[in-house]
């Protein structure tokens, strides 16, 4: 885990080097700082020597200077290499995410990328700073001021063997107890983000339904836990703070009086006035720096379940992965064949999405596909850009099973509509050129117009450079459609798939688009899903599909006399259109 996280230090590492060496300069200047504490009291005040108080007194402020500038330096360098790391993390895990499938994503769910990708990249970024700086500080500055201590008076320096280990034991048990509940809490964190999102997305339908009480009922419940979780967790880390004030002021009493002690009884031979002041010092050196330590140990317990969620993200591996060598770079033409294609989502389905699928299509032609809901008409043209692998069989786009196919060649050459269409925040210039990003203005314009979007788009004060909200809910649900249909055909594509991407359109619209579609683009192969028939008849051929099987595939006339759902459903739907 250490190793994959430490990847993304890259170009900081030496602000990440820098940072621990200026604080270890700090802390061996600030352990002789009450050495010359003590010398100056011993050598220079008692005895009353103004020129030994000079030179010590000068070695002092030396060496609080050069302990402040390391101190600057130190949190200046540490500051940059953990945002540094926390900027290269977040970049590799959404680097990362972009090669995952619908499958890997569905295993984390977007909320819990989101969360990773956030919350606990910026816990693992406190984490660093602390680990290149704190964490350095804290065991040096131990070890030096125990052997300082150890030096002035070893009877008197047992002390710290008491309080050392019952303050260790102490952290290591609250670690122990901690650790589980943080967690679960950050899966917590997953659901409150998911929450949050879905009524977001869905505000207009809470809002009509009137379901506000039910979203805050929903958001209370998951914030109550996390608030359950998080008290649990730091009442336990509590007992830290008077455990270690516990020791503090344990040792500072036994030292001073033990201490005192040995001054009086041996007139100042066994232990001067000024090495008793350094000892105190030690003391508070020591057990701030157990302080420290506990903090530190306390972060990496909060950052420790942060760490374990971003590397799961990390070592997920794409269900679907380019061939690693000898991979096909060219679509030779728009064709496509479905062999003896059986899918399932999950692998140990007890009935497939689709079953012995067995389908040639010729390049150029135009397909139309229509089933009742379910019967897996988004499914199979799914397959055909590999955003899901077959289970059993082949499909072959322009004779070449897809899974031969580098990954970026077959997406650029099919362009799918979906039924949900996205648009991102930005101009409508910029959302067409997702297509294309080459695209000169005349292209846009050309693909608008094929797509009927460019009368609605110069109706905009602003034109093509209108700016689209997130999600596109400024332009209607028709507008939206045919947006992303003339983003589609800027990809000049082999293969487009519309899959139920005209059902906002009106029927005139509807036709205009697929009168152009046959003009300008007769070589592209078009795969058409919807569920109107008059959208599909005078198609090459038409789908039907029934419950993940083939029922028919024909053209309109052949359809019409041979298959019964086909038929039922234009007989339906002429009535509707008659009444």
């Amino acid at each position: 885990m250490i190793k994959k996280l430490s990847k993304s230090i890259r170009e900081y590492k030496k602000s990440s080097i820098l940072a621990p060496i200026y604080v270890s300069i700090e802390v061996i200047l600030e352990v002789v700082i009450p050495m010359l504490m003590a010398m100056l009291i011993d050598e220079g005040i008692d005895k009353g020597d103004l020129g030994r108080i000079a030179m010590i007194g000068g070695w002092l402020v030396v060496c609080c200077l050069i302990s402040l500038a390391c101190g600057a330096l130190s949190g200046k360098h540490a500051a940059l290499a953990s945002a540094g790391f926390a900027k290269n993390l977040r970049h590799d895990i959404y680097y990362h995410v972009q090669d995952f499938s619908f499958s890997n994503i569905d295993k984390f769910s977007t909320a819990s990328i989101i969360t990773r990708t956030t919350t606990d990249v910026s816990n693992l970024q406190n984490a660093y700073m602390m680990i290149i700086r704190t964490a350095v500080r804290s065991p040096f500055m131990l070890v030096f001021s125990m052997i300082a201590a150890f030096r002035i008076h070893p009877e008197l320096a047992a002390v710290f063997l008491v309080s050392v280990p019952v303050l260790g034991i102490g952290i290591f048990l609250i670690m122990r107890f901690v650790h589980p509940i943080f967690r679960r809490a950050f899966k917590l964190y997953d659901r409150l983000n998911q929450v949050v999102q879905e009524n977001l997305r869905g505000i207009r339908v809470v809002k009509s339904f009137v379901r506000e009480d039910h979203e805050i009922e929903k958001f209370n419940g998951v914030s109550q836990k996390i608030y359950k979780d998080f008290k649990k967790a730091e009442t336990i880390i509590s007992f830290n703070g008077p455990l270690i004030q516990l020791c503090a002021f344990g040792s500072t009493v036994l030292i001073s009086w033990l201490g005192a002690r040995l001054i009086i009884r041996s007139g100042g031979s066994a232990m001067t006035t000024g090495q008793l002041q350094a000892m105190l010092q030690y003391t508070m050196q020591i057990l701030m720096s157990l302080m420290m330590f506990s903090m530190v140990l306390m972060m990496i317990i909060l950052s420790r379940a942060s760490a374990e969620r971003i590397c799961e993200v990390l070592d997920e591996q794409s269900d679907l992965t380019s061939p690693e060598s000898g991979a096909v770079l060219e679509v030779a033409d728009g064709s496509v064949e479905f062999d003896h294609v059986t899918f399932s989502y999950a692998r140990k389905a007890e009935k497939p999405v689709l079953d012995d699928v067995c389908l040639s299509i010729r390049s150029g032609e135009t397909i139309g596909v229509i089933g009742g809901t379910g019967s897996s008409k988004s499914s199979l043209v799914q397959l055909i850009p590999r955003l899901y692998d077959v289970t059993d069989g082949a499909v072959k786009v322009g004779g070449v099973d897809v899974r031969k196919y580098d990954l970026q060649v077959l997406r650029d050459n099919v362009a799918m509509v979906l039924q949900k269409n996205v648009l991102f925040s930005g101009s409508i210039k910029e959302n067409l050129r997702w297509g294309n990003e080459n695209a000169t203005d005349e292209e846009l314009v050309h693909a608008c117009k094929l797509a009927q979007a460019d009368g609605f788009i110069r109706e905009f004060p602003n034109g093509y450079d209108t700016h689209i909200e997130q999600g596109g809910s400024n332009v209607s649900g028709g507008q939206r459609q045919r947006l992303c249909i003339a983003r589609a055909l800027l990809k000049k594509p082999k293969i487009l798939i519309l899959d139920d991407s005209t059902s906002a359109v009106d029927m005139k619209t509807d036709a205009l688009i697929r009168k152009a579609f046959a003009e300008e683009i007769p070589d592209t192969t078009k795969f058409i899903i919807t569920q109107r028939i008059a959208s599909v008849e005078n198609a090459d051929r038409v789908l039907v599909l029934d419950d993940g099987r083939v029922d028919g595939f024909g053209t309109h006339e052949e359809l019409m006399r041979t298959n019964k759902i086909y038929r039922e459903v234009y007989e339906s739907q002429n009535r509707k259109e008659d009444a």
